[in-house]
């Protein structure tokens, strides 16, 4: 059995918990999700993929005031057959204030990475642009309260070139910032603000540094209802320099069906752009397993296609 073939069987037989404790100081948990999913452009020929989207195994190990994770992931066409994507500790130092060291997530990005916490299939923005980081390793300094929340971290890369999976590796020549900080005393809303940038030469065959801001609200209009809009501006100079954007409106209809309905658009300076439509329907069997299917439209201008349609049906374990 190959590495991937063994994540999968490993998820399919877990018992059906969102975290299995393996005893007092060691949790499993993880997802594996697969799809169908063809987009016609215009003009152009149109495409399809049914394959596994990703798999993601997560190891957890609590030793008081010490937190460490590591995952294995698996994605088509990704560098390696499997990464290990999250490998890091963090330690509880009090007062509501954490320091982690490892490889980690960005703090970017009001969209999940993890395919299961996604309200659809595809993200809003990041054909042309590309703003919102993936993993990094280096240190971070998190503090939270009741409504406030903050960090900062300094890491080995905030992009590192199509591999946004890990970052360079080194801090030598060049290096990477990232800090946030959110705010949650209004009932029901979220407000998040940050800050990200490159030094020059951290991204191979780029001269020029990278920084780019991020701005999201999300605002629980009631029980079924949700909003999020979200305003994200990079400089990475000629070529790499622009804004995104999302609205965001989420419903739960009853228990087991609800749909995400987002508008969303990315723009290069002096470069292409889009507006984006989608809309997004799941169905949940229990906790463990649902489906979710998704019909996006994108307007472009300034691009070899006028428009393109996306039509996409997905099913996610996880445990």
């Amino acid at each position: 059995m190959n590495k991937i073939a063994a994540i999968v069987t490993m998820a399919a037989t877990l018992p059906a918990l969102a975290d299995v404790k393996v005893n007092d100081s060691l949790s499993i948990g993880g997802y594996a999700a697969a799809s169908y999913r063809t987009t016609d452009p215009d003009p152009g020929a149109a495409t399809d993929k049914f394959d596994l989207d990703a798999a993601k195994a997560i190891f957890t190990g609590n030793f008081k005031p010490v937190t460490g994770v590591l995952s294995l992931y698996y994605q088509p066409g990704a560098p390696s057959d499997v990464t290990v994507l999250d490998a890091f500790a963090t330690v509880d130092v009090g007062g509501g204030t954490s320091v982690t060291v490892g490889k980690f997530l960005s703090y970017m990005g009001y969209e999940a990475f993890d395919i299961p916490n996604m309200s659809q299939i595809t993200y809003a923005n990041g054909d042309f642009l590309a703003p919102i980081p993936g993993y990094h390793s280096g240190i971070r300094l998190d503090f939270g309260d009741k409504d406030n929340a903050a960090g900062i971290a300094l890491v080995d890369s905030v992009y590192s070139g199509p591999n946004y999976l890990k970052g360079d590796g080194e801090l030598k020549h060049n290096a990477g910032l990232e800090a946030f900080y959110s705010y949650k005393g209004i009932k029901d809303v979220t407000l998040w603000f940050g800050i990200a940038h490159d030094t020059e030469g951290n991204v191979v065959h780029k001269k020029e540094s990278i920084t780019i801001y991020d701005a999201w609200l999300s605002y629980d209009i009631s029980k079924e209802a949700s909003l999020g809009l979200e305003f994200c501006a990079k400089d990475g100079g000629p070529g790499d320099k622009g804004n995104n954007w999302l609205v965001y409106y989420g419903y739960k209809f009853d228990a087991k069906w609800s749909s995400a309905f987002r508008l969303s658009g990315e723009k290069l300076t002096n470069g292409p752009g889009f507006v984006k439509y989608t809309v997004s329907p799941s169905y949940k069997v229990n906790d463990n397993f649902f489906f979710r299917a998704e019909l996006s439209y994108q307007d472009y201008s300034k691009f070899s296609a006028d428009s393109a349609t996306f039509l996409g049906f997905q099913t996610v374990l996880k445990f």
